[in-house]
């Protein structure tokens, strides 16, 4: 055998039992847990309040009258399908294998004051606390700690999409909604120039004159949900020219040209402002001649 391969064999052979040794030491991986348990367990159609807390941002997210809230840092109407996962899957947070007991190495897991921290409460009371750390090496698994506890447990799944937001990706970004369905006029305004998309006789005209049905479904698609990219929450000391004005079911949809890439937008259902980019206006800013048939 040669003896630069010997020297590897050796090298090998120390680093295995250096890791083992370091491993097992007091406080270190002392059982490979029990797959399937549950980090917590609690009733998610009890729950009403939800507390985030990480090193940047403290994120609060209350039920009110049956709807999810955001209510710290600023108070909005929350993303219930955001919510709504979060809940569903802190109690669903399966455990593969119990990896440290050594308070010490918490911070190595990122399951301490460097995590983040969530709490979940049940009718007003505190009902489960968790940590939430960094993800494993493959990316795939996530480093949890019970809060009060020293056990540093392995999750088998990604978690930081469900919990680690900022606060506008915990807002409801709707713009406007409506059911599809109902919409049986829509009332365009650019400039000087007013025209009318409506449901007439069975089919959809723009004044008197037969509409492009196939662009009238695009604008109907668009219309039942839009959605804004950006909250602005300052107030604006100067607005851009105001490009179009779209008025279905009684309220208006105030479009204001950014640059070339974005909009502003703002409805009279609210005072609330929001940027939305160009590309989710295609269907909406439609011109009366686009709405003819060729």
């Amino acid at each position: 055998m040669k003896r630069s391969t010997l020297y590897s064999l050796i090298t090998l052979v120390v680093l295995a039992i250096a890791a083992f040794y370091a491993l097992n030491r007091e406080g270190e991986v002392s059982s490979t847990g029990e797959p399937g348990t549950m980090l917590v367990d609690y009733d998610s159609t009890a729950v009403d309040k939800l507390e985030i807390v990480s090193p940047t941002v403290s994120i609060v997210l209350e039920k009110q009258a049956g709807a999810w809230m955001l209510t710290t840092p600023i108070k909005y109407r929350a993303d219930e399908t955001s919510v709504t996962s979060a809940v569903g899957k802190g109690r669903r947070i399966g455990l593969t294998s119990l990896i440290s007991t050594n308070p010490e190495k918490q911070h190595l897991f990122q399951v301490d004051s460097t995590g983040t921290l969530v709490k979940v409460y049940e009718r007003g009371s505190l009902k489960a606390a968790f940590l939430i750390g960094k993800a494993s090496s493959s990316f795939s698994e996530t480093y949890v700690r019970l809060d009060g506890s020293n056990e540093v447990q392995l999750a088998n799944e990604a978690l930081s999409s469900y919990f680690i937001k900022q606060p506008k990706d915990w807002r409801d970004k709707t713009i406007f909604k409506i059911d599809e369905g109902a919409i049986k006029s829509v009332r365009f305004r650019y400039g000087d120039t007013t025209f009318t998309v409506s449901m007439q006789d069975s089919l959809w005209r723009v004044e008197k004159d037969s509409a492009n049905q196939d662009v009238v479904k695009q604008l109907l698609t668009a219309l039942a949900n839009i959605q804004s990219d950006e909250f602005i929450d300052s107030t604006l000391s100067t607005l851009p020219k105001l490009t179009a004005i779209i008025e279905v079911d009684g309220t208006q949809i105030r479009f204001y040209k950014k640059d070339d890439t974005k909009y502003l937008a703002q409805t009279s259902q609210s005072l609330q402002w929001f940027e939305i980019q160009s590309w989710r206006t295609n269907n909406l800013l439609k011109r009366k001649k686009e709405f003819l048939p060729a």
